[in-house]
């Protein structure tokens, strides 16, 4: 229990009277089949997948490995050769958000050759799918507020009430029985040096040059850096708070933290991350 994880998004049509297409992410211990995690977004972003991976860490500890498909939120993926350009750069040079997430919790990433090899996790979806679905059009659902009630229930259901087909077990009796006999081994989430807070590790990666005027520029936004030299390198760890549309820039400049500044998110709508 927590030697692999699966992790893989659905994009449904959950409930058809709201006639709109919304992103299931769903992540599932191996082992037992429990559903560690599983909601709803109306976008799939590489931030949403940070805030699943976040709320597995907190609740049940880090995993030994993520099993993911190869999709560019979680590897990658090289623009081909063109006409006018060539492409140069390597996967070891490119920042991929999510995976260095993983990274600095020391949770290794696996990929699958092909969506065949995701089986385990494309059971649940179609389980999900077909009690999801029938209920939101039973109960005239069209919101995705109202859809995510009805997926909380239906995979507490899941998880507690029904037996698997495969382990023969209720998914959470298996995951506590291997707690009880010690053959779990999910790590209790740890903030590696010189880091302080859950922020800075569940957050986007970016760096920026300090000019002239000691100040580091990031869209149309500017901010000094105290104790910063010129022309040296700044990373940001930016952490988003959807629900209050506000985001936190923490500045580290040779892991010693030298500022924070709070912005609203929509200030870095054209930020490519």
């Amino acid at each position: 229990m927590g030697e692999l994880v699966q992790h893989d998004t659905s994009h449904h049509l959950w409930a058809p009277l709201s006639g709109v297409k919304w992103y299931l992410i769903t992540t599932i211990d191996d082992h037992s089949r429990k559903m560690l995690y599983a909601d709803l977004w109306e976008k799939e972003t590489s931030w949403a997948h940070i805030i699943a991976a976040q709320t597995v860490v907190m609740r049940f500890g880090c995993p030994l490995k993520y099993y993911v498909d190869n999709h560019s939120i979680f590897r990658f993926v090289e623009r081909r050769d063109t006409v006018w350009q060539k492409s140069h750069k390597e996967e070891g040079d490119a920042i991929v958000q999510w995976k260095e997430v993983l990274k600095d919790m020391n949770i290794e990433v696996i990929y699958a050759l092909s969506p065949a090899a995701k089986g385990k996790v494309e059971r649940p979806y179609r389980w999900i799918q077909d009690h999801l679905v029938r209920t939101c059009v039973r109960e005239g659902i069209k919101t995705i507020d109202e859809a995510k009630e009805v997926l909380y229930h239906e995979i507490y259901l899941y998880n507690e009430k029904r037996v698997h087909s495969t382990t023969g077990e209720i998914p959470s009796v298996r995951f506590e029985k291997a707690l009880n006999d010690k053959r779990g081994v999910f790590r209790r989430f740890e903030i590696r040096s010189p880091y302080q807070s859950a922020e800075d590790i569940f957050a986007y990666r970016s760096k920026r040059i300090v000019d002239p005027y000691h100040k580091i520029s990031i869209n149309h936004l500017k901010f000094s850096v105290s104790g910063v030299p010129i022309r040296e390198e700044v990373e940001l760890r930016i952490s988003l708070y959807l629900k209050t549309g506000m985001a936190t820039i923490r500045f580290w400049y040779h892991d010693r933290l030298v500022g924070q500044q709070q912005v609203k998110i929509a200030d870095l709508k054209e930020v490519h991350f």
